[in-house]
């Protein structure tokens, strides 16, 4: 699809972003709180905070395959506010209702990246209807760029590096280690501050 020509970006933005102009970049992860969500006060607590929000960023995590034919199902959901990022381990409990409730309302925009693919696995789990979702590198390739994961985004719109350390860990182990959660909560993180400049270059 070519470029949106109503719709250019900015002459200071640049198409695209090398890997060695991405390592030049300052690192930056999300240093806000993060909530690893374990017991119904813990979400309902997280839901007051979502319902509230226009726009929250989310991303999932899967334990990687390593194997031809191999597969699984997501582990974690990750929803991201202005006040914090909520983890979700929906292998370890019952979160259907809530995660329902977030993509079906029309009033809170959900950001994120290749949420195609996130919205496909998470139906394997349990079935939703998605409203107000928006995928940030479709948008991205509607005005030109070529380079549509957040990592790259994230170089090119917000300056940062966001590192991908944990990307292939066991995403399905009872107990996340420190790093797991703030990889997750990063890139929830990232999709929403994504999207809010997006908007602010009125790419929305």
């Amino acid at each position: 699809m070519p470029p949106d020509p109503a719709a250019a970006l900015p002459f200071d933005i640049a198409q695209r972003i090398s890997r060695d102009e991405v390592n030049e970049l300052p690192i930056r992860r999300y240093e806000g709180p993060v909530r690893l969500i374990a017991t119904p006060p813990e979400l309902q607590r997280a839901m007051q905070d979502i319902r509230q929000e226009s726009v929250v960023g989310f991303d999932t995590e899967t334990r990687p395959a390593f194997r031809p034919g191999e597969s699984y199902l997501p582990s974690l959901v990750q929803f991201a506010t202005a006040e914090a990022v909520y983890l979700l381990q929906v292998q370890q409990g019952d979160y259907s209702g809530a995660i329902r409730e977030i993509f079906s309302s029309e009033k809170i925009v959900k950001a994120g990246v290749s949420v195609s693919d996130d919205l496909r696995s998470l139906k394997k789990l349990f079935e939703f209807e998605e409203r107000a979702v928006v995928d940030l590198g479709k948008i991205a390739k509607r005005h030109g760029l070529k380079q549509t994961g957040v990592r790259n985004l994230a170089g090119i719109f917000l300056g940062t590096r966001i590192p991908k350390g944990a990307k292939t860990t066991n995403w399905a182990a009872r107990r996340l280690t420190p790093q797991q959660i703030v990889y997750a909560a990063t890139d929830a993180w990232a999709c929403r501050e994504l999207y809010l400049r997006f908007a602010q270059l009125n790419l929305v």
